[in-house]
């Protein structure tokens, strides 16, 4: 049996203890509920802290009565709501969003560091000078390997790329140097969650605990989430999104997870060790993932959508930049996302930069095996760009010169190869039509849509490099020419002097018969040219004024020489009008109507109106 002075000492304890609890009951005091005592005076607090550590020692007391005990119960509850209330509030007032732009700037850097705060940001991602592209500069850790080390020759079908390489060898790598941790909550705040959270595990409130600061911080990241443009869509909302709007997501995307995962992520899980640590077995940890969890697989979605999203050419460049950014960012998750219970966000990522590097690999096999079997011999009508270039476009004889092709990427190489042999195709279908002259349209029109896409395409045109691209530039102007000589040689050839002129006898000069017929000549082949190619189409508008420009310049200047050294000849003559049936200006405005895709009648129709 107990001594009586040792109960008496633990009975006045407990009164006074109580007491003080009693007084900060929010369910009976309006004081109580209005004021939060760890904004308060410090002494209040240690008060408040000491009297639940009296009423905890009074549970395990052998001395306490039977009604004290119920006292004593009651007291521990009202005690733990009231902590639960305290820490709720203190996790509340210290939700701050993070400085996106000092962060920004802070990732640059190789140093670990650690920052503060609390400061308000820029709007994240919103100003035009944070749009930059984000280019995929490491493609030789996107496509590391080459199958037989690369090209092997003018019929090659095995240049394929993979990237598991760069992948697995990410996976064993588990240091990192590019985490940034940022002080989220004050030290001295930090220990007064620390006490709260020791006192409400010890008196058996751990889920409430936990379930309090896993709700509150998820809001914090919520909060920074919001400023970071990381959107709550689900992979059905992500895969209904048009390409162009989803493109400015991906670039958005990939700057997000870096801070997320870099800084959001890493100070959360710092936080929990600093409040948690060594107060019960993985609370830390139990935090974290309360906290974060949640928020990781809804960051990790928008990547996993895209990587099982429908495939085509245009995505190639876009899927790179973001298995880019995952082979970069994985040895950082697995360090922030270690424990056991986070396997799931590791595994998570692991998979996603899997099916990006199969993605990628899809599209470009799919790419080059539409380019080598697309089976058409239908010409496309007026030697217009054709579907399969269309096709084509975000990435001769096939003859290459292979010492172009030195210190390229395997990426760059199967590029390449997929555009000459692109280009051996469409040479192919450009034989398909009768009228050469079109041909050669045909094959100017490919080849320049594809030099366009090249030089529209920052990542493209990196890889390919400006040689390879002059050397695409040359092949469509070359095809440019030889439309022009084919075409206009022939109606040159009438405005020629030769054979216009006689001697001998007793008169010499200009056979009028012979210059009649030539302008008979000159008219209807030009009125031939003019009604067919009038119909044939070139899509790009500069390309179309270059050559009629080009035209003019060999056409125009011919023919206004020719009329005015033998117009008099045939104005002299009878019937003047059925010879010279075209003014230079009539010449000059009917060139206008060249490559336009429709025909002649509807270009009178329009000049009319």
């Amino acid at each position: 049996m107990e001594p009586p002075e040792r109960y008496g000492r633990e009975t006045a304890g407990f009164e006074t203890a109580e007491k003080i609890i009693l007084r900060w009951d929010s369910t009976v005091s309006e004081e109580a509920r209005e004021k939060m005592i760890f904004e308060g005076d410090r002494c209040e607090v240690d008060r408040y802290l000491q009297a639940v550590d009296e009423i905890q020692r009074s549970i395990s007391s052998t001395t306490i009565s039977d009604d004290d005990q119920t006292k004593v119960n009651s007291a521990i509850q009202i005690a733990m709501a009231r902590l639960e209330d305290e820490f709720r509030n203190i996790l509340l007032v210290h939700i701050h969003a993070l400085d996106i732009d000092s962060l920004l700037a802070d990732l640059g850097s190789t140093s670990c560091s650690r920052t503060t705060s609390g400061r308000e940001s820029s709007d994240f991602l919103e100003d035009d000078h944070l749009e930059q592209d984000e280019t995929s500069t490491s493609a030789a850790a996107s496509a590391a390997v080459v199958r037989d080390g690369g090209i092997r020759g003018s019929g090659s079908r095995d240049v394929l790329i993979h990237m598991e390489s760069s992948s697995s060898a990410v996976s064993s790598y588990r240091s990192t140097n590019s985490i940034r941790e940022v002080d989220l909550i004050p030290e001295e705040t930090i220990e007064d969650l620390r006490s709260i959270a020791e006192r409400m595990i010890a008196a058996g409130y751990l889920r409430e605990c936990i379930q309090v600061y896993g709700s509150v911080r998820k809001s914090a990241v919520d909060l920074n989430f919001k400023r970071l443009n990381v959107e709550k869509l689900s992979i059905g909302d992500i895969q209904r999104l048009e390409w162009d709007a989803l493109e400015t997501k991906i670039r958005r995307w990939i700057r997000a997870v870096k801070v997320c995962v870099r800084v959001l992520f890493a100070s959360e899980k710092r936080l929990c060790a600093q409040i948690f640590d060594g107060v019960g077995t993985a609370i830390d940890d139990a935090c974290f993932m309360e906290t974060v969890k949640g928020p990781a697989i809804q960051l990790f979605n928008f990547a996993e959508a895209i990587s099982i999203s429908r495939r085509s050419p245009e995505k190639l460049f876009k899927i790179l930049d973001l298995h880019d950014a995952l082979v970069e960012l994985l040895p950082d998750i697995e360090v922030v996302f270690d424990s056991k219970s986070s396997d799931s966000i590791r595994v998570q990522a692991a998979e996603i930069l899997s099916r990006l590097a199969e993605a990628a690999r899809g599209i470009l096999s799919e790419f080059e095996n539409a380019v080598l079997r697309e089976p058409s011999k239908v010409p496309v009508p007026g030697g217009t760009i054709h579907p399969l270039t269309r096709y084509s476009s975000d990435p001769s004889t096939p003859d290459m010169d292979f010492s172009e092709l030195e210190g390229k990427t395997p990426l760059a190489l199967h590029l390449i190869w997929i555009i000459v042999i692109l280009q051996f195709n469409l040479e192919g279908k450009s034989k398909h039509y009768k009228d050469m002259s079109l041909e050669h349209l045909f094959m100017m029109n490919n080849v320049h849509y594809i030099v366009q896409k090249v030089k529209g395409s920052p990542e493209l045109r990196e890889m390919i490099g400006d040689d390879y691209l002059k050397k695409m530039t040359g092949k469509f102007r070359q095809a440019a020419t030889r439309y022009q000589r084919a075409t206009w040689v022939k109606v040159l050839y009438c405005l020629r002097d030769e054979g216009l002129h006689v001697s001998g006898g007793f008169s010499s000069g200009v056979s009028k018969s012979a210059l009649r017929e030539r302008f008979k000549s000159f008219n209807a082949m030009f009125e031939e040219v003019h009604r067919t190619q009038a119909t044939w189409l070139i899509p790009d508008s500069q390309l179309r004024e270059e050559l009629r420009i080009s035209i003019s310049e060999k056409l125009i200047p011919a023919y206004r020489s020719f009329l005015g050294r033998f117009r008099s000849h045939i104005e002299s003559g009878r019937h003047p009008e059925n010879y010279i049936k075209y003014s230079v200006e009539d010449l000059e405005t009917s060139v206008l109507d060249f490559f336009e895709g429709y025909p002649v009648s509807q270009h009178l129709r329009r000049r009319s109106q």
